[in-house]
């Protein structure tokens, strides 16, 4: 009975193997060499393949298959010098293999030379039967130069070749998508469908454009459509349940949403998606399960961790707020976002001093942002450190000069501290500034604003508009 071609492989490679550990010599014709060297290369067995090429050749020097096998594995290992020797001698006896080409092409294209690359494979297109790779390798070539029309051209040759080849299509696509082109992709797509309605990826990208240039009723039915065509492609699914969100369609979002999970492992961006949805629909019970369900799947999810302690905040159970928010900041401490919420809920619960070093964290993180200067600022003020807080001030001052909400603030802390001049100064510079503001501040200083000293500035300030 004959073997096939699995088996007749084993059998050689199981041969071959024989012949390294007993020392033998068994003969090979040098196809059946070729099917043990580019088995070693498929399996990344680089040291065998050496082995394979350098026995293949002992027993067929004038093979050029076994030394574009062994000029492809030095490529492989970055030997680009020793390769290029190689197929340079190649070309000299075959200058009409496309082989020869495409792996001098990969030399340019691993030294960034890219255009050289491609003239090298637009060589090898014109030796080939077979056109499509090469294509594909050329449309890959100009999709590093940024190059995004001419990659797109290629790829799209490719499809005239191979109707079914889908991953040229993405690539057509995502480079519509690179030259913001989604109209021009559209209209693609649908030349594409009125030859293959029964494409479900040509309806999954028709339904992504669609969703891009917010038609979400267009988006809907192209993803139903991929959804009719293949009920198990839960990308489709996931994108329907996206653009149901869109037109405020939340029950049947939560539905795809669901759908995903049952078709493939349950993802984090499900959950809260899900969760979300919940919320909007005013069931918070449901949106709590989901929001845990979120940071259970992903604890470094942060918009599920925040989700959370907002969905508690909003019924006024801070302290049950202040727990999930300390859960995601033992999880990550260094998440600016997790600090301010936890200062927002300290701030409800009249925990001055842990909203001052929630501020504090933030700015040694690098959220540096004119309203968390304020903020700690503010807090420093309730509690009485007016030294500490002017100290941040001039600090934010230096960040953001001629703000008022920062002049204001250290005209009045100035005055408290009876630094009489400084303070005049920052209130004359405030009031031209923006002199509606002091009406913000004079609710937070209202000592201040009772000075004479304070209202004669004012009324100057007036006078001189």
């Amino acid at each position: 009975m004959p073997y096939s071609p699995d088996q007749n492989q084993k059998i050689f490679i199981s041969k071959f193997e024989s012949m390294l550990k007993t020392n033998n010599v068994y003969f090979f014709d040098s196809t059946e060499f070729e099917g043990i060297i580019q088995f070693y290369l498929d399996n990344g067995r680089q040291s065998l393949a050496h082995k394979a090429i350098k026995l293949g050749l002992d027993q067929h020097p004038s093979s050029v298959m076994l030394r574009l096998l062994g000029s492809e594995l030095l490529i492989y290992e970055d030997r680009l010098i020793e390769a290029d020797k190689i197929l340079s001698e190649l070309n000299a006896i075959e200058p009409n293999n496309e082989e020869i080409y495409v792996q001098k092409a990969t030399i340019f294209s691993r030294k960034k030379e890219h255009k050289e690359a491609i003239n090298y494979l637009k060589t090898a297109l014109a030796y080939a039967d077979e056109k499509a790779d090469i294509l594909a390798m050329i449309g890959v070539e100009y999709l590093y130069l940024d190059e995004f029309e001419n990659a797109r051209l290629n790829f799209a040759k490719c499809l005239e070749v191979d109707f079914e080849d889908y991953s040229s299509l993405y690539n057509v696509i995502y480079c519509f998508d690179m030259e913001n082109k989604h109209t021009e992709a559209i209209n693609y797509l649908n030349d594409f469908i009125d030859k293959d309605p029964y494409s479900e990826v040509a309806w999954h990208q028709l339904g992504r454009q669609y969703f891009i240039l917010e038609e979400y009723e267009k988006a809907l039915r192209a993803f139903d459509y991929t959804v009719l065509i293949d009920e198990g492609f839960v990308g489709a699914f996931l994108e329907k349940a996206k653009t149901l969100e869109k037109l405020s369609n939340y029950s049947e979002a939560i539905e795809n949403y669901l759908i995903t999970i049952e078709l493939d492992d349950p993802t984090a961006f499900a959950y809260y998606r899900i969760g979300e949805c919940y919320h909007k629909i005013g069931e918070k019970d449901l949106a709590l399960k989901y929001f845990k369900l979120t940071v259970k799947e992903d604890p470094l999810f942060d918009k599920a961790w925040i989700a959370l302690t907002n969905n508690y905040c909003d019924d006024k159970r801070y302290h049950k707020a202040l727990y999930y928010i300390n859960k995601a900041i033992g999880i990550d401490a260094s998440n600016t976002l997790f600090w301010r919420v936890y200062a927002e809920i300290n701030l409800k619960l009249d925990f001055f001093e842990e909203v001052a070093t929630a501020f504090q964290k933030c700015i040694e993180l690098g959220d540096d942002t004119l309203d968390i200067y304020i903020g700690l600022s503010d807090v420093l003020n309730l509690i009485g450190e007016f030294e500490n807080a002017s100290k941040i001030l001039i600090k934010a001052d230096r960040l953001y000069p001629n703000q008022a909400e920062i002049e204001y603030r250290l005209a009045c802390i100035y005055f408290i501290l009876e630094e009489g001049e400084s303070g005049e100064n920052y209130l004359k510079a405030a009031l031209k500034t923006d002199y509606e503001y002091h009406a913000v501040v004079k609710e937070m200083f209202p000592a201040v604003f009772a000075l004479e000293l304070v209202n004669t500035l004012i009324s100057s300030h007036i006078k001189s508009i």
